[in-house]
């Protein structure tokens, strides 16, 4: 695997050990020039990192070694970990986002991110369900990488979970509303994959959020932040393949 090194001074100066190293957390630039982002996050003044860039040429850059917490997720929650900056790697791929254009992720930049990433799972041990999106670890605030993500292609290589539904089938379930029951199913299903817990009452700018990021992960489709069947049935697929 071929990289480049391009440190960037965002970063803790203490190293961590590598049994510390659970996650990985895939993001989008979301500037409209690659050489902005590379800037960007190669500068103090920014006070944000990564430690993987990848250009859309497929190029690797190195910002920050492994060992060190890069300084990319922010305020972040999955599961029972918090500041998620501390047990993960971060990679960046170069893409406008949705602010400037949202494109397709190129062949040449998913490959590379498929070569990484299988770096990453021989090295640290990586489970499938830690592979997560900036949005999934921060759904009130961030959408990278976003709907155009390959997630279902990279579930394959067993980089990050997708459900194994029938895609017909849950299609025609797109739309059904439910019941106030079947909504709390909804959101256990959501805290047993691991996004945050809520008590469910009623419909909230926040459970809409929650949603929403379940939608751009894993019905990327529609994004609506509406629960229906169709995410009811995904949602239990899913919560199923957690150990």
């Amino acid at each position: 695997m071929n990289t480049t090194l391009n440190y960037s001074p965002n970063f803790n100066v203490k190293k961590r050990r590598v049994k510390q190293i659970k996650f990985v957390i895939f993001h989008y630039t979301g500037m409209r020039r690659e050489n902005d982002a590379i800037k960007k996050l190669t500068s103090k003044k920014s006070k944000v990192s990564c430690h993987y860039l990848i250009k859309n040429n497929g190029k690797i850059l190195i910002l920050v070694p492994e060992l060190y917490i890069a300084w990319h997720a922010g305020i972040s929650f999955w599961k029972k970990y918090k500041l998620i900056n501390k047990s993960s790697i971060g990679i960046e791929l170069s893409n406008p986002g949705h602010e400037h254009n949202y494109k397709k992720f190129p062949k040449k930049q998913i490959n590379s991110l498929i070569k990484l990433s299988k770096y990453l799972i021989r090295k640290y041990k990586i489970k499938p369900s830690f592979f997560l999106g900036h949005s999934d670890i921060a759904v009130d605030r961030k959408k990278d990488p976003g709907e155009k993500f390959p997630w279902k292609y990279l579930s394959k290589k067993k980089i990050g979970l997708w459900h194994d539904l029938n895609q017909n089938f849950i299609k025609k379930k797109r739309n059904v509303e439910l019941k106030k029951n079947d909504k709390l199913k909804f959101f256990k299903n959501l805290a047993k994959i691991g996004y945050p817990k809520i008590k469910f009452i009623y419909e909230t700018k926040y459970t809409k959020l929650i949603t929403k990021a379940f939608q751009r992960r894993f019905r990327q489709e529609l994004i609506n932040g509406t629960i229906d069947l169709e995410c009811l049935l995904i949602s239990n697929n899913i919560a199923k393949k957690i150990k």
